[in-house]
């Protein structure tokens, strides 16, 4: 897939690469730690034909510049997004993250409410902090940026051996291994727990309840905490359930199309 980047700059200075397909609702793809724009390459096809899809590497991945060291955290990440939504054009739109991209979704709709229209917060947490932490081996597998090690992790064995140019493009990530740090430690050191009973915009958070990255009671704990949101428990679901599983494209887009419009009051 060709893609047609554009820049948006950061309060730092730092350059932003950024891309869009479709027309119709503004819906802005926000990624997990260290990952690139083409990662979301599976979902963008069912989502263009209803939704102006918008999706971003964040700074220091892909083609986006580093900007300054102290500006790798999830709030620091969400003003990124929102200088992507300024530079689209976008007042308002739907949030789509996953996993620390889900962390930043949170951060956006605690910071700036009013450019946030819903929420769908996949395979995330609020935090390792009052959290349910993963188990040690997980955490090795994904430090280690080797994708035999991480693909179980994130995918089924069938899908992942039907799906071998996804899975390489979810794990093709040009990035030095001091911003892969930074991404790191910024998922890392999010808690955002208390905060989550202010988010006014309604929420999907859908969980794979065998995912080894973010065990699923972090996300019951979130839906006990976010005010208008709903829970969907995958069986059998990992961290990559929003590419391997065709449901959750299908239970995304049926809230999404009974969300709240971008351009309406909330």
């Amino acid at each position: 897939m060709t893609l047609t980047l554009k820049k948006a700059v950061a309060s730092d200075g730092a350059e932003l690469a950024w891309t869009e397909e479709g027309q119709g609702e503004p819906l802005l793809l926000v990624a997990g730690q260290a990952t690139g724009i083409s990662g979301w390459d599976p979902v963008v096809p069912g989502l263009a034909p209803s939704f102006r899809v918008i999706r971003f590497d964040h700074r220091g991945i892909g083609a986006s510049t580093e900007g300054r060291p102290e500006n790798y955290t999830t709030r620091a990440f969400a003003a990124d997004a929102v200088a992507v939504l300024d530079a689209a054009g976008v007042a308002k739109a739907h949030i789509y993250g996953h996993s620390m991209g889900g962390r930043v979704a949170q951060r956006m709709a605690v910071d700036f409410p009013v450019r946030v229209a819903s929420l769908v917060l996949a395979a995330t947490s609020a935090g390792e902090a009052g959290g349910v932490g993963r188990d040690p081996s997980a955490t090795a597998a994904l430090i280690s940026t080797d994708p035999a090690r991480m693909a179980p992790l994130f995918f089924s064995p069938a899908w992942a051996r039907e799906n071998p140019a996804a899975v390489a493009a979810f794990f093709r990530v040009q990035a030095s291994a001091t911003v892969k740090s930074r991404h790191f430690r910024a998922s890392r050191l999010h808690d955002a727990w208390d905060v989550l009973p202010s988010i006014q915009a309604p929420a999907l958070i859908i969980h794979g309840n065998e995912d080894a990255l973010s065990p699923v009671a972090n996300a019951v704990m979130m839906a006990e905490r976010i005010p208008d949101s709903r829970l969907i428990q995958v069986d059998g679901g990992r961290h990559g359930l929003h590419l391997d599983d065709a449901r959750v494209q299908t239970w995304i887009e049926d809230f999404l199309a009974l969300a709240v419009p971008a351009g309406a009051a909330h």
